[in-house]
């Protein structure tokens, strides 16, 4: 069995991007909400997710709320261009190197993020992630979105106990491995990376550098541009 787990956050860690608030952008553009109204709400809640003031249950309610407009066909194919055209261009090597590294070493691999699995199941898939933590939409039993968020958020402390969850699924836990990683960009992560005894900040914001450089964790910047 492994000996070490793995786990990266996904915005702004993976990706040089946030996922959620382009997916939002993203909708915007192909018209299928309301320019003026959609993108200043979710430009109200980008700058509170960087102020690290952000509610994620108003967040999420907002953000399933509006999956729950669609049927889930359009949805999906909507999905595969946002992956086409914002997505897989933002993917860059160094990011994937960093994935491939603790998979070619057979360590336990997963993305916890605090954006919900609908928009996050393909990105994981196109890093070669099997493992995905991240906030659950609630589905009708034909698969349609309902607007509702099944358990609690998987951000802050969500993190650690969604993260013991999938860990006991597997009859694990944090103490079965000798090697535990957490990689994350955000002081909103901190709770998680203080629960593994490998936390790494990455592309890290102006509070975890300072956080980091306090209890010398390395730092790592992936995106140079």
């Amino acid at each position: 069995m492994t000996k070490t787990l793995a786990l990266f956050d996904l915005d702004h860690t993976l990706l040089p991007i946030d996922s959620d608030y382009e997916w939002g952008q993203f909708l915007v553009r192909i018209g299928a909400v309301d320019k003026d109204r959609f993108e200043k709400r979710n430009a109200e809640f980008f700058a509170q997710y960087q102020a690290g003031t952000l509610d994620a249950a108003e967040y999420l309610a907002f953000a399933l709320g509006t999956l729950a407009q669609f049927p889930r066909p359009r949805l999906n194919r909507w999905r595969q261009q946002y992956m086409d055209e914002v997505i897989s261009p933002a993917i860059r090597s160094s990011a994937r190197n960093l994935i491939e590294n603790h998979l070619k070493n057979n360590d336990l691999v997963a993305i916890v993020t605090a954006t919900n699995k609908f928009v996050t199941e393909p990105i994981a898939k196109a890093f070669g992630v099997d493992h995905l933590i991240a906030a659950l939409p609630e589905e009708t039993d034909s698969g349609e979105f309902t607007g509702g968020l099944i358990g609690a958020p998987t951000s802050g402390e969500g993190k650690i106990a969604h993260t013991e969850n999938w860990l006991r699924q597997m009859n694990l836990s944090f103490d079965s491995f000798d090697d535990t990683y957490f990689y994350s960009d955000s002081d909103r992560d901190l709770p998680l990376l203080s629960k593994v005894n490998h936390p790494v900040a990455v592309n890290p914001n102006s509070r975890l550098t300072e956080y980091a450089r306090t209890q010398g964790w390395p730092l790592m910047h992936l995106f140079h541009d």
